[in-house]
Order: structure tokens, then sequence, then C-alpha cells
């Protein structure tokens, strides 16, 4: 069984993406050369590997086109002066109570309102990572007053994305909890009513998010506590504002983002709410319609490398599915293994780790893990809770921590917006090391008590 683990192109693509990413290639070209591997190692040859990748492609363009539109949306929204105003508000309430005490509660109200704010991105207002680049960058001057260490924010900010998806079934949670996890665990085989038990998803999941949230805490008292310094003239480059504040711009920042959230709440689309959002600045006479070229030139820009690197992901994805080392991955759970249930929910999490650090999304995970692991949990007797919520982790694991992951992609691209924070060693490898060892422990004690 363990030399199967060893010799999977999966394992070593996997193993070798994040190699070369420690080592700071770029992301997407480690990604090309990881995907090779493995397409080498599964015998498909380089011309029917490059052909998986290059028709996998695809699949990316729309998440690609989607991150370009919210960046064009983050551009317009910080032309309001709204995210200034909160800058300047907290720069007075620091300058006023100057006393240590004081800005110790500044600094952990800061880190509260954050997580709330990242929390809220997933359900309330689901707009996923659309609000860091907007949000962040105007922050980091109060981060340098705080002496703040930007890897604890990284953590609040990933935090913020995995963790109300994992529990709470609304916004992106009803797409994973609901649609995904559920939904596959009843094709499979298992019978969960949500008519009848609408919250059993969140009971079954509330051991693995205690998980997250002693990570978060652990980041945030402990590994990252300490004042940590940055370069104040790279910083004041960024967050020095030329944007205007005025009442007109404040409300049409408002309307904007009601107007967005509203689009996409009711036609449940990035691109068509980021557009609307536009044009409400336009009709506000806030912009004119020839700086709507400027508008999507910048948001390219600030999250058009985001993009890029989903599209290699699917690329990615695509060559691993082809060389059938992610079936090999999910059957070792039922070949090789005896009854033993503790060692048997261990190794299913591990391989939904290793599947979702490669592939960077927990929503695609799902799907290709189901279909061994319903069955399996059956056979041992596992209850449908148990089986909701070791599946569940085993999607999840990988989400904080991989380099092609949205939620540590999204926070690099607010926290690097000076050149100051890697994205390696200051997003990916600090949310790996607290999210996923205790996601990983309380994914197993789900597993063995319900």
């Amino acid at each position: 069984m363990w030399l199967d683990l060893l010799t999977n192109p999966v394992v070593i693509s996997v193993a070798i993406l994040l190699v070369l990413s420690m080592l700071r290639l770029n992301i997407v070209f480690a990604i090309v050369i990881a995907a090779f591997s493995g397409g080498a190692i599964a015998g498909l040859g380089e011309v029917k590997t490059l052909d998986v990748f290059s028709n996998t492609l695809s699949s990316g363009a729309k998440i690609a086109f989607n991150y370009a539109m919210l960046g064009a949306f983050s551009i317009v929204i910080s032309k309001s002066g709204l995210t200034e105003l909160l800058a300047s508000a907290l720069m007075k309430m620091i300058k006023k109570r100057a006393t240590g005490k004081h800005v110790l509660i500044c600094k952990y109200a800061l880190l509260l309102i954050l997580t709330l704010i990242s929390m809220s991105s997933q359900n309330l207002i689901p707009i996923h990572i659309a609000f860091i680049p907007i949000l962040i960058p105007s922050l980091l001057q109060i981060f340098d007053k705080f002496k703040l260490d930007r890897r604890a924010v990284a953590c609040i900010l990933t935090f913020g994305l995995i963790t109300p998806y994992m529990c709470l079934p609304f916004g992106f949670g009803r797409i994973y909890l609901n649609d995904i996890l559920i939904g596959n665990l009843n094709s499979n085989g298992l019978n969960i009513d949500l008519a009848a038990d609408p919250w059993i998803s969140v009971r079954a999941m509330a051991i693995p998010a205690l998980g997250m949230l002693a990570g978060l805490l652990m980041a945030i008292f402990v590994s990252y506590r300490k004042p940590r310094e940055y370069d104040s003239e790279k910083i004041s480059e960024v967050t020095v504002s030329e944007v205007e504040i005025s009442p007109l711009k404040v409300i049409a920042g408002v309307v904007a983002i009601a107007v967005g959230f509203a689009a996409q709440i009711l036609l449940d689309s990035l691109f068509v709410a980021a557009v609307a959002a536009v044009l409400v600045f336009v009709i506000a006479r806030v912009i004119t319609l020839r700086d709507t070229q400027d508008v999507f030139v910048q948001g390219v820009y600030l999250m058009g490398s985001i993009g890029i690197v989903m599209i290699a992901a699917s690329g990615f994805a695509g060559v691993m599915k082809a060389t059938g080392g992610v079936e090999e991955l999910v059957n070792i759970i039922s070949q090789g293994l005896d009854s033993n249930r503790g060692i048997v929910v261990f190794m299913m999490l591990m391989i939904g780790l290793l599947i979702t650090m490669g592939i960077g999304s927990s929503f695609s995970t799902v799907p290709l893990i189901a279909a061994i692991y319903v069955p399996l949990c059956i056979s041992m007797n596992m209850s449908p809770m148990a089986t909701l919520a070791v599946v569940g982790v085993a999607g999840a694991l990988g989400d904080a921590g991989s380099p092609v992951s949205e939620s540590v992609l999204g926070p690099t691209a607010g926290l690097n917006a000076d050149g100051q924070h890697d994205h390696i060693y200051d997003s990916a490898l600090p949310t790996f090391l607290h999210f996923n060892i205790p996601l990983l422990i309380a994914g197993w004690i789900a597993g063995m008590v319900l």
C-alpha cells in the first residue's frame, strides 16, 4: 500500500509542485512542470499530456474572467473613498488612544473586524475574495502602526474564506454542503433528507469548524503574536490615497456594493455584478465611459494573475485525472486496509488532503472521492453524520495551504500590494500549518465519535 502511495503520479506531482513553489519558482511554471512530470510518470507521454493540459485549460477560463471583473469591481469601489474613510477613522482612533493598552485593544478589534468581514464574504455578502484587494491595501499603514505580522492576517483571511462554507449552509456553504457534499453522498448510496433535518451538516461539521478556530487562535495569539517590521516607505507608496472623498462618491460606493450584491444573488453571476457596480459609478458621473478602459486594465492587473493561476490549475487537475492516479488513491482506501476504523478515517482524510493540495479546490475534490468513500463508510457502519464529516473534511483539507487555492491566492493579492508579503512563505505555509493540522485532527475525531 505504502509503495503504491509513494509511486502514485498524483502524489509525486503534488510533491513536485510544493517543492518548486518552496524554491520560489513562479507558481504557474511550477504547475506546468508538475503536470508534465505526473503525465510522464503515468505513461501518458508528452503529446497526450500536452493535449489533456491544453484542452482542460478552458474550464478555468470562466473563473479567470470572473476574477478580472472582480478586479475591475475592486478598482471602481476604491474610487469611492470608502476604504480611505475606514483607514482614516482607525488612524484617528489610534492617535487619540496612543497608550499601549488602547493600541492593543484597537489591534485585536481590527483583527476581529477582519475575521467577521472575511466570514461574511462567503455567506452574508457572498463576494468571495473580491473584498481583499479593495480593503487590505488601504489598511497596510494601520498594520504597520501596530507592527502586525501579516502572516496572522493571512491566516485570518483564509479562515474566513474556508470555515463558513465548510460548516454553514448559506451562500457558498449552500453550494458546498447541500449541492456538492450531500448531493454526492446521496447519489452514492447514503440517504440524507435535508427537508427532514436541514441542520445535519452544521452538526456534523461543528467539530471540524472548532479545529479551524483552534488553528486561528494559535496563529494570532502564539505563532505571530510578536511585532514584525516592514518597510514603511514601500507601504506609504501604496496607501497614499489620491481619491478625493466626497458624499457623492461615498454614496455611489455604497449603492454600487448593494447593486453588485443584489445582482450576484438574483443572477448568480460575479461578472454581471461587477459590470452593474461599474455602471453605478458611470451613472453617478464619478467616472466617465472613457475611464472604464483604465478601470478594466487595472482590474486585470490586480486580479488577473490569480485568474492565470486558476487556469493553469485547471490544466493540472485535468492531467491528474487522466493519469488515473486519483482513482488509485481512493481505491487504496478500500484495498489493503483492515477494518480498523481509526486507520481508515485517517487515510481518507490524508488522501483528500493530497488531492485538494494539487487541484486547489475542495469543491472539485468531493465528487472525486465520494464514490469510494461513501460505500466504505457504509460498510464500516459509520453514521450518516460521521460520513458527512469525513467526506466534507477530506474535501476541505488542503484548501488552506495549497499554493493554487483561491483561499491562499486572495490574501496574497491584498497583503503583497507593496511587495513585502511572500505567497509561499507568508501565506501558503502559515495557513497550511495552522489549519490543515488541526482540521485533520478534528476531522478524525468527528469521524470516530459521530
